[in-house]
This record gives C-alpha cells, structure tokens and sequence, in this order.
C-alpha cells in the first residue's frame, strides 16, 4: 500500500473520532432515560453508561498492546464491529424490555469507545513532533460531528419506529458500518520490529516522571468531572421538567464545547505552553459547577455545559500531548493504555456516583462533589511546572 500524506491520515481519523462520538453521545442522551424505562427505578437508571465505562475500562490496555503487535488498522477494525454489535444488542434489548441485555448493549460500546481513544494516539504517530499538537486537537475535532449530529439523531429516531428508541440503536449500527469501511482504509505505520519487541522502562518508572503523572490527573480529571455531570443532566433536566428536545440542546452544544475548540487547541499549546492551557482547563471546570449551583432554567444548564465542555478539552488534549512526551516509542502501548486504564477507571465509578448522587443529594451537591479533583488538578499541574523550570 502506498504511503498517503499524514494530513490525509488525520483527516480521516479525524472522521472516525467523530462517528465513534455520535456513539457516545446518543448513548448519553438515550441510555439513561432507556434505563430508567426498563428498570423503573431512578438509582438504576445509569447503570447501563456505567457498563459502557466499564466496557472502555477493561478494553483499554489490550487494545493499546493489540495495536502494538498488530497495527492501527487491525485494532481500529475490530471497534467498528464492537460498535455495530453493541448497537444492535441495545436495540434488541428495547424490542424485548431487557434491562441487563441493554447493559450488555452499553458495554460493547463502551469497548469501541475504548479502541476509538487510539485515533488521537494514531495521529500522534504520523506527525512530526512539531505539528504533533495539531494533529491530536484536530483529529479530537472531529468530535464536533459527534455533539451536533448525535444530540440530533437521538431526538429526530425517538420515536421513528416502536418501541420508543428503538430506531435510534439501529441508527447507530448504521454508522459503525460506516466507521468500520473508513478503518478499512486507514494506514498508520507500524512500529519497527525491534520497537515491536523492545519491553521499555518499567511502566512505574515511566508513571514516576512528573510529566505522566500531570499528564494522567489531567486526563483523569477532565474526563471524570465531565462524566460525573454529563452523565446526570439528562436526570436532572428531567427532574427538573425540561423536555427532551432541551436535554438533546444542552447535550448538543456540550458536545460542540467539548470537540469545536479542538480547531485552536494545539496552537494555543504550541503559543503558551501545556501548563498554562491546563490550568485553563482547570478554571473553566471551576466555572461550570459555579453556574450549575446558582440556577436550573435551560440558560443555565446550557452555560455549565459548555464551560464543562471546553474546560474537557484543554485538560485532555493538554494531557495527551504532555504524555506523548514522556514516553519512547516502544514504551507508547503500556504508557498510554495505562493512562487511558485510569482514566476510564475513574470516569467508571463517576458515571456510577452520578446516578446515586443525584438522586440522594441533587444536581448542585453533585457539582459541589466535582470542585476537589478540580483543585487537585490545577495544584499538581502548578507543581509540575515548577518542577520542569
């Protein structure tokens, strides 16, 4: 096969991030009001994303080390038909009124979304260092695709077909088709055979380093915080009596916060550095739980989100891109599946609390519950900047 351009290599990774995203979104929006259809009751209502953080979860490492061994491709392949397969379990799981088959459904996906985390590692490996930055927010970009088709999805198949939300799973099987003939086409070159081979330093040597260890809370962090809130504002809006077409809008111009920055991320690394975009990351964060406790009309609900969103977004691309720096070729499989381990970890006993929280406590306690990590983010990346001067 022959080489093709790195930008074009991106730019179809690019594509793949954002249909692995109208996955994820769509199973946001619709999972947890599926849930709470199927199993009648409220705690258990986000059970099922709670499975698809699992799924990532417990995917996350041997996906890192298949690829390894096997190539981008191969991996990339292999989550295509995770996600068809998960679409098609959930919709099965409607069709029949089966909570469980639905938290079977979730977890297949979850592992796509497990797989799909490489598109970013992938884009890292076909660009030069320079433009690495880039290559990563940009390929992250095409999230966007994700936050405004998946919001819109969801809301337009609600109920093109019976029982409700059935049409939206068989819509999600369309596009892993669509995902799986894209990763047919990918070419992302191998690792060497003396990388292929090569053990590295130890992982808690490389876990060690300052730079790992900020670039993990960070990753961490954003991502646990945003599934802590995320994962509950279609509950709150609901408890709260905001249709669904208000759930779809705030989902949807979270997801924009979330994925549109990405166009300007890498730059704004690249001017002013990965530790101040992080602390950037950290005080948006901040600024969303300080919307989020002062009202609940849909301005409000929309404003948090979006903060959410971009303060996400600096946090893991910064995190990526920090991480790809503190590791050596053959040691990217176990760094980078281990940083994504934790991640998805963390994001799985979040999206697990949300449910719990926001029935016990309520939407503003559930966002008083996410300041601690925030600060803890900000603390560390201020420690490891001192460190590297």
């Amino acid at each position: 096969m022959s080489q093709r351009p790195p930008y074009l290599t991106v730019v179809l990774l690019s594509i793949s991030q954002g249909l692995m995203l109208i996955n994820g979104v769509t199973l946001v929006a619709v999972s947890g009001l599926v849930g709470l259809m199927l199993a009648g009751d409220r705690m258990l209502a986000t059970l099922p994303m709670t499975f698809a953080v699992i799924g990532t979860a417990l995917t996350t490492l041997p996906a890192a080390f298949f690829m390894k061994r096997h190539g981008r491709r191969a991996g990339f392949v292999i989550g295509a038909l995770l996600g068809i397969g998960g679409a098609l379990v959930c919709a099965a799981a409607v069709v029949m009124q089966q909570f469980w088959l639905l938290c079977a459904g979730t977890l297949l996906g979850g592992m796509y979304s497990a797989i799909g985390q490489q598109y970013r590692f992938a884009a890292a490996d076909v660009a030069e260092p320079a433009w690495r930055p880039r290559a990563i927010s940009f390929t992250l970009a095409g999230g966007i695709l994700g936050g405004v088709a998946g919001p819109a999805l969801s809301q337009f198949t609600r109920n093109l077909l019976e029982p409700t939300f059935f049409a939206s799973y068989l819509t999600l099987a369309v596009i892993g088709v669509i995902a799986l003939a894209i990763a047919a086409c990918l070419h992302v070159p191998p690792l060497p055979p003396s990388a292929q081979q090569a053990p590295g330093r130890p992982l808690r040597e490389i876990m060690a380093q300052p730079a790992y260890f900020t670039a993990l809370l960070a990753a961490a962090s954003g991502y646990g915080v945003m599934n802590l809130l995320m994962t509950a504002t279609p509950l709150a809006m609901d408890i709260c009596a905001h249709p669904f077409a208000s759930v779809a809008l705030v989902l949807e111009w979270h997801v924009i916060g979330m994925f549109a920055p990405s166009f300007v991320t890498g730059s704004l690394i690249k001017r002013f550095g990965v530790g101040r975009i992080l602390l950037a990351g950290a005080a948006l964060m901040g600024g969303c739980v300080v919307i989020a406790v002062s009202g609940v009309s849909l301005h409000h609900f929309i404003s948090a989100l979006v903060l959410l969103g971009v303060g996400w977004n600096f946090l893991f691309i910064g995190g990526t891109t920090l991480l790809t720096e503190s590791c050596r070729p053959e040691e990217r499989a176990k760094a980078q599946g281990a940083n994504d381990f934790i991640v998805f970890t963390v994001q799985g006993v979040t999206s697990l609390a949300s449910g719990m929280a926001i029935s016990a406590s309520g939407w503003s306690s559930l966002n008083l519950m996410a300041l601690p990590l925030v600060v803890l983010t900000a603390l560390c990346t201020l420690w490891w900047m001192r460190q590297r001067a």
